[in-house]
């Protein structure tokens, strides 16, 4: 397919611009003609080939409304439609932020009944909805925390995270001033307990566990981590971006957990990464609620208002409150599916995961071979050991057989990672597809490594060399 800048032909244009009715100035009279380029090299084409251009691009794009997503560990579920019309409504779109609050009561009022919805859903006595995603939860989560111990006039300098978190845990963790110190995982894919009694002193502020963890894995222990945490002190966090298994089931609150962020953008339907923008309201027990970012939206009467009147909180952690319109969806989702709704999504995610897993078993090692949450991981190193073929390769032949590929090489505690994360939104012909074309390349790998090895062969660009494309990025490419 030819670049824009191959079609440009001199003298073509897509639109014709009336003669101006205004005196002539000349552009060097009234900005600095240092920051004028005598030429804009910009393509010459007619409107129909521009269009024709972008939209052949377009269908090269893929996304969840093209197919199946099986990204492990993001959630990358199909969303219904009509909470993006809602969110597009004017009254959420043409509101501005600061508007006074007599005219934006009902916003105030879906902001205070989501924040109300998720502290039922989790088991949390609060919710803020100021983060504006996971990572940024994570950050204000890991405040809270800090300011928590510095109200009890304690320093804390540690934060223990297991070997199977996401790596945004500790990046947060460093950001607030706290020392990273890992938990290892025990044979079953859980905390180590011994390992965690060894490490939890009273040195320690806290333990950010991820439940499910990375590993599609329920942390079995999970009363015993918290004693063991809230023992010497220590608060437990948890990382709620696996909440997609969780919602309707067991709530986090009730686990032991004394403060969670969830990411409303991949479990309650709102677009995720570049589709975003994203949320990642961060809810607390009681002992924690004062720590929270202002303003709060505070109910009185029948009427709503901002209020900064919290002089423990840790402040304001972003611009206005949050991606407004990502909080519309959500509440939209859990309004229009209820209790019972939730409960379904994770049972049927489950389901789902589980049934890729016992389907794929006998062509690919499992990492941890007992029941999964909402996706399950494999390990390539099979195909490794028998032909030589590694988990990226087996990533590019998925492209040949038209699906994405899943999330690879993570967690990095599984050498040859294959993580699969089907949602409950697919249905089980889709996942029969996805088996299939996974146990053929399986085969392939057996019977002819060398092809598997060279994929992927019906892409419109070939195997590229990640590590120079990564180092040494052809931005004009990018762009055209």
């Amino acid at each position: 397919m030819e670049l824009i800048f191959e079609m440009s032909r001199p003298g073509r244009t897509a639109g014709s611009i009336a003669a101006s009715d205004v005196p002539e100035v000349a552009l060097d009279k009234i900005i600095d003609p240092a920051l004028l380029r005598s030429e804009v090299d910009l393509p010459e084409l007619s409107e129909v080939d521009i269009v024709r251009h972008y939209t052949r691009l377009s269908r090269r794009n893929f996304g969840v409304d093209m197919g199946f997503y099986p990204l492990g560990s993001c959630t990358m579920k199909y969303n219904p439609k009509v909470n993006e019309n809602v969110a597009s409504l004017d009254g959420f779109t043409s509101l501005h932020p600061y508007a006074p609050e007599t005219f934006a009561q009902g916003n105030l009022q879906l902001l205070h009944e989501l924040a109300a919805s998720l502290s039922e859903i989790c088991g949390m006595a609060d919710f803020t909805l100021q983060p504006a995603a996971g990572a940024h939860g994570e950050l204000t989560g890991v405040m809270v925390i800090k300011k928590h111990f510095e109200k009890k006039g304690q320093k804390r300098s540690t934060i223990l995270i297991p070997d199977a978190a996401h790596g945004t845990n500790p990046a947060s963790v460093a950001l607030c001033g706290f020392q990273v110190a890992t938990v290892r995982s025990n044979a079953e894919g859980g905390v180590d307990l011994g390992h965690l009694r060894e490490l939890m002193s009273e040195d320690v502020a806290g333990l950010m566990l991820t439940n499910p963890n990375t590993l599609g894995l329920f942390e079995r222990n999970i009363e015993e981590v918290a004693a063991i945490v809230h023992g010497k002190g220590g608060l437990l966090y948890c990382d709620g971006a696996n909440a997609n298994a969780l919602v309707g089931v067991t709530r986090p609150g009730d686990l032991g957990f004394d403060i969670i962020q969830l990411n409303l953008h991949k479990t309650f339907s709102t677009p995720h990464g570049c589709g975003g923008p994203g949320s990642g309201p961060v809810g607390v027990k009681a002992h924690l609620v004062p720590f929270l970012p202002v303003p709060r939206v505070l109910k009185e009467g029948d009427r709503y208002r901002w209020s900064e009147e919290f002089p423990d909180s840790i402040g304001r952690i972003r611009s206005f409150y949050g991606n407004f319109n990502v909080m519309v969806k959500a509440y939209t989702y859990i309004r229009s599916i209820g209790a019972v709704g939730l409960k379904r999504v994770s049972e049927n995610a489950l389901l789902n995961a589980n049934y890729i897993k016992e389907r794929l078993r006998p062509w690919y090692q499992l990492a941890y071979d007992r029941a999964c949450m909402h996706e399950c991981v494999f390990t390539g190193e099979r195909q490794v050991q028998e032909s030589g073929v590694h988990t990226t390769d087996i990533a590019k032949r998925l492209l040949d057989y038209g699906f994405h590929p899943p999330t690879i090489y993570f967690p990095m505690i599984v050498r040859e990672a294959i993580m699969i994360e089907p949602t409950e939104t697919e249905s089980k012909e889709t996942l029969d597809e996805f088996c299939e074309a996974m146990i053929s390349i399986a085969k392939e790998a057996k019977e002819n490594p060398g092809l598997v090895k060279s994929a992927p062969l019906t892409t419109p660009v070939k195997r590229l060399d990640d590590v120079l494309a990564a180092r040494k990025p052809d931005v004009c490419w990018t762009l055209c």
